[in-house]
């Protein structure tokens, strides 16, 4: 059988000892290995080093949540929209809404924190990530804030790093309480407001549409199933609206949106049927299809051959 594993947080971390120059294990943080989800902290001076290589800062969605303080002139780019911060800024980063950030200036500083939504759910409160308004599909999480403000902040991933470096029995039970105090934070915040659409957002659309289908893949095992399979779902993810998804990946690609999408499940459906030993009808499940026959229809469609004729 195929053996893929989505290693989304191990790569964030091999990428960040190599920019930091330190071993994976030392950044890990103590105890984490019993708790339930994940949790770190990091300063943004000392990672951004790295980084300045590259035009871009991609962040990786499909594995955790993240919260920066950025102070430094920065610019956010979404499908559709631009955000350009001049000094300070709050953001909170989810899996739900794909975006680049981007560094325009060397003097970067702050802090950041990654977690997974299991970490925040072992919280008494019952904090569900995904219903909170601020990590809700749609919008654009990115709070321009005073330097009162940006002090006040700052003290709260302070008190974060103390903590996450002591041995207090209880300490990632504190830190769940410092992240929710950060996300009441934003939630009494207004969004930033300097929005700009720029010549250059049609292929910010077909990239940020493309990197977005691109990570719904590969299919790890028969018990995992497709996130997305519409237009308008891919769309709602990107917070445009349908239509506009469509006429733009027409316009850059030739295609339309469910074609496109179309393609890279058939091109999935191929993998699995060569590679594994799954059953047509654990590969058609993995692939969003609830009906073996509508999954066998789709693929004779798309490629003219019966499921099993193509393994065979």
């Amino acid at each position: 059988m195929k053996n893929i594993k989505n290693t989304s947080l191990e790569d964030f971390y091999q990428e960040a000892a190599a920019f930091m120059g330190k071993d994976v294990k030392v950044l890990l943080p103590p105890g984490i290995h019993k708790e339930i989800g994940h949790f770190n902290v990091f300063d943004v001076a000392e990672t951004i080093k790295g980084f300045k290589q590259k035009s871009v800062m991609p962040y990786n969605r499909r594995a955790y949540y993240k919260i920066s303080l950025i102070i430094g002139k920065n610019r956010a780019e979404y499908a559709d929209k631009v955000i350009q911060v001049k000094k300070n800024a709050l953001l909170f980063g989810t899996p739900k809404v794909p975006y680049h950030w981007v560094p325009q200036d060397d003097n970067q500083a702050g802090s950041f924190c990654v977690f997974t939504d299991e970490f925040l759910l072992k919280n008494k409160s019952g904090v569900v990530l995904d219903e909170l308004p601020i990590f809700k599909s749609g919008g654009y999480p990115i709070f321009e804030i005073s330097d009162e403000i940006a002090t006040e902040i700052r003290l709260i991933f302070n008190k974060m790093k103390q903590e996450i470096a002591s041995d207090y029995e209880f300490k990632y039970d504190l830190l769940r309480n410092y992240v929710l105090e950060l996300i009441h934070y934003g939630q009494k915040l207004q969004p930033a407001s300097t929005l700009h659409a720029n010549q250059n957002a049609s292929g910010r659309i077909t990239s940020l549409f493309v990197e977005l289908l691109e990570r719904q893949f590969p299919i790890e095992s028969p018990n995992q199933k497709l996130q997305l399979r519409t237009a308008k779902e891919y769309a709602d993810r990107l917070a445009i609206h349908a239509n506009h998804l469509n006429k733009v990946l027409k316009e850059t690609t030739g295609k339309t949106t469910t074609e496109l999408i179309s393609s890279r499940l058939v091109q999935e459906a191929k993998i699995l049927l060569k590679q594994t030993d799954w059953n047509v009808s654990e590969i058609a499940y993995s692939l969003g299809y609830e009906e073996v026959a509508h999954f066998s229809n789709f693929f004779k469609k798309q490629t003219s051959m019966a499921p099993l004729a193509y393994r065979s």
